[in-house]
């Protein structure tokens, strides 16, 4: 293995020139790019620095900011491991950064690793493998504390300017544009001629979000980020068009990952952040100051997303917004999607992640030309463990093709197909906020008061969706308030990842593999995991949810008004899923998804119009595709109630508890 080989080789010094040149003295404007040897065949960087005998130290840098309204600029705590050999060859090294507010408060990884520090306050363990695997090959790593957490001053400020801030003045400070400290109070002067400036930014969930708004700041000197199960806009993180998520607000999850001393000086913040975020829904400035998605324009970066298409927690919308923004500014881009929920690579597919990666920053970083940049795009998980790729993404020729709902036999089961339905067809459900997504799809061929179910007849032909999809409803509610679901599902058997279980897809096993060389406080050796799969007669493809009230703006919901039709469009969200031969296609209306959806004050009944309500789907091949695979299929008959039928079984078995997803900002939770 990769890793087995890097820990067994002789350590030995780089040759002059082969990873950057020396470092000039005094202050710089950016340091000169790192000097790559000019080769014609595919290159890689090698393990030939010492890790044990590597510099460990401790920096802070000025952020520029008083969140804390202390009346003196923020400093955060950048702690940094680099090769001896090469600062003593006076050679420089690119980095590769992990922005976090969890390196005190709750840990990082599969493991939840913390930073630890010997009795001097000198950096000793860095959570994670970049560190062990990365420095031997000619690169810093350096891993920062978020404004407010662990060893920085200020506040965090929930993707706010403070979280921002406390990466880019890193970013700025590896080039010459900012200015760092030994200490954290004192006045000696720390400064990077060790590094050619070139950075790289990665971090799962809270640590890829901070990554994607650096990127969109447009810094210089960022050369790449790997953001993992990120968030793209931390509105859309809290709720969904108006409609609240499970979860709390921000001012929570600011007061858990501060520092105890934090919490006692960042009141002002707490205080501004639950006037700034009401539980209405609107969308305040406080929610447009942290959407990255409009400075898409901004981003210099190259960009490798990575997304479990089964994230509940930082759910594919956050994934699908971003790249269609970037890929509108022609952004470099590379992306993963799993079958996982809120998992790292590290943990799915370990060994072809630490290759790709490695590859990814030899030639982001160190210039190095090895082809991954002219690799197929996509890689996409089709069945535990089982993956393929694509040029591009979404696929070539894959367009918004409309599908409608209709009338079928029984009422509330109905077809799903290209043809529209007649004027004044209706279908009518009653919101049951006991009731949750795998219960509508498990009784999607039989009349069930809280939903309205729509399948295709069994598909002669596969059918690829792939991308970001939209449902536009027309309904009329019995009272004043009223939440909205949409569900995309695949109906017949397969095995999938069981995506709802404690691992989200995968199983923690008790034996290690090591990534790297190891320290007796720092080991490169990790738990190794396999996929936890499940048998289902369905698939949830996708959903999207939205409160009624908000059918005039997605800034500011309002009141309904009982009796009279509104239109709302819903945001389903992103996703690569191929519908089988023989399977069906579902589309379900409902009101509160009971775990993932809070409900309405109060109960409504819906009217739905199926003339005024279209589904939107990215279908790989568009209308042609959908026409071939549904021609000449039989229409699958609904089945009458009958206490004794069993129901489908989904990922959450025949009836699960109400799933409230672990959160990336709670204690516990998969972060």
């Amino acid at each position: 293995m990769v890793a087995a080989s890097a820990a067994l080789m002789t350590l030995t010094l780089t040759p002059a020139g082969a990873l950057g040149a020396p470092a000039p003295q005094g202050p710089r404007e950016r340091p000169p790019a790192a000097r790559v040897p000019q080769v014609t065949t595919p290159v890689e960087s090698t393990p030939i620095y010492s890790y044990e005998n590597a510099v460990r130290e401790s920096v802070w840098v000025d952020t520029r900011l008083d969140g804390d309204g202390d009346g003196r600029t923020d400093r955060v705590a950048v702690d940094i491991v680099r090769p001896r050999e090469a600062a003593l060859q006076g050679l420089r090294v690119p980095v590769i950064m992990d922005a976090s507010p969890y390196y005190s408060c709750c840990g990082r990884g599969n493991e939840s690793q913390r930073k630890t520090y010997d009795a001097a306050g000198r950096p000793v363990q860095f959570p994670l493998h970049y560190d062990n695997y990365f420095v031997p090959r000619g690169y810093a790593f350096a891993a920062v504390d978020l404004a407010g957490t662990s060893r920085s001053d200020g506040c965090a400020d929930v993707g706010g300017a403070a979280d921002i801030q406390s990466a880019k003045a890193v970013v700025d400070w590896l080039n010459g544009r900012a200015t760092g400290y030994t200490t954290r109070t004192g006045t000696a002067l720390a400064t990077a001629g060790w590094s050619t400036g070139d950075t790289g930014m990665i971090g799962k969930s809270y640590d890829g979000t901070v990554a994607n708004g650096v990127a969109a700041t447009g810094v210089e000197g960022l050369k790449t980020i790997v953001p993992i199960g990120a968030i793209s806009s931390w509105y859309d993180y809290y709720f969904a068009k108006g409609a609240p998520l499970y979860g709390s607000g921000p001012e929570w999850l600011s007061n858990y990952v501060n520092s105890p001393a934090a919490r006692q000086r960042c009141q002002a913040v707490q205080q501004r952040l639950v006037a700034g975020a009401p539980r209405s829904g609107d969308l305040t400035p406080l929610w447009a100051a942290r959407d990255y998605v409009p400075a898409a324009s901004r981003v210099r970066a190259s960009v490798f997303a990575v997304h479990g298409m089964q994230d509940l927690n930082v759910r594919t919308k956050h994934l699908g917004q971003w790249w269609d923004a970037l890929a509108a500014h022609g952004v470099e881009r590379k992306i993963w999607l799993s079958q996982t929920g809120h998992v790292d690579p590290f943990d799915f597919r370990r060994a072809e992640w630490v290759r790709t990666l490695h590859r990814w920053f030899d030639h982001y970083l160190l210039g190095h030309d090895n082809g991954i940049d002219r690799e197929p795009m996509a890689d996409i998980e089709r069945a535990p463990d089982r993956w393929t790729t694509d040029a591009s993404w979404p696929p070539g020729g894959t367009v918004p093709t409309e599908l409608h709902p209709g009338k079928g036999a029984v009422a509330g089961v109905g077809t799903l197909s290209a043809t529209p339905a007649a004027p004044g067809d209706t279908e009518t459900f009653t919101d049951d906020r006991t009731l949750d997504e795998t219960d509508w799809a498990a009784q999607i061929d039989r009349p069930t008061p809280a939903k309205a179910g729509f399948t295709t007849p069994p598909l002669t032909r596969d059918l690829r969706i792939a991308g970001s999809g939209k449902v536009q409803v027309t309904v009329t509610p019995t009272t004043s308030t009223a939440h909205l679901t949409a569900v995309l599902v695949d109906l017949g058997p397969d095995t999938i990842r069981d995506y709802s279980a404690a691992g989200e897809g995968i199983t923690t096993l008790t034996n290690r593999t090591c990534w790297g060389p190891s320290t007796p406080g720092d080991s490169s050796c990790y738990r190794e995991t396999r996929a936890q799969n499940r048998a289902v007669d369905y698939t949830i493809v996708s959903r999207g949810w939205a409160d009624l009230g908000n059918h005039a703006s997605d800034a500011q919901g309002r009141p309904l008004t009982p009796g009279r039709a509104h239109t709302i469009t819903l945001d389903l969200n992103a996703t690569d899923h191929v519908v089988p031969a023989g399977h069906r296609l579902a589309l379900i209306i409902a009101g509160t998804d009971a775990g993932l959806l809070e409900p309405p004050p109060s109960t409504p009944s819906l009217t739905l119009d199926l003339s005024r309500t279209t589904a939107r789907l990215p279908i790989t091949g568009g209308l042609p595709a959908l026409v071939r695979a549904t021609a000449g299929a039989g229409a699958a008959a609904p089945v009458a109630p009958a206490a004794e039928a069993p129901p489908l079984r989904g990922v959450d078995g025949p009836r699960a508890a109400p799933r409230i997803p672990d959160s990336v900002f709670r204690p516990g939770g998969r972060r």
